[in-house]
């Protein structure tokens, strides 16, 4: 395994530390989630399991050569979709206790 970089990007060695990392917090995510011993693990472990599985997107991009700008890039782009996803998912909840609120008010009259 060779450690030199190319033109500034990362090196194998890199890479796979990347890789690695990304694959190991899924694994400790998921030991969290099936522990039966602590609720508060049970939460954080539910949370890295989402942040596990959006940072499972950026190993096609640990590979030798690949510039770290390209790792902080797809990172902000996915953490950009998580924000509107969750804005989105919010936003319908807030219509669906109002649209239920007017139901009730209706059905009241």
């Amino acid at each position: 395994m060779t450690t030199t970089t190319t033109a500034g990007g990362l090196s194998a060695r890199a890479a796979k530390r990347i890789e690695y990392a990304i694959i190991a917090l899924c694994c400790v995510a998921l030991i969290m989630i099936f522990q039966p011993f602590s609720l508060g693990l049970f939460t954080v472990g539910c949370i890295l399991v989402v942040v596990g599985g959006l940072a499972f997107n950026l190993v096609p991009l640990c590979r030798p050569g690949v510039r770290p700008r390209s790792l902080f890039k797809a990172t902000g782009i996915i953490l950009l979709i998580l924000v509107i996803v969750a804005l989105l998912g919010m936003g319908s909840a807030e219509l669906y206790v109002y649209r239920l609120g007017a139901d009730r008010a209706a059905s009241a009259q």
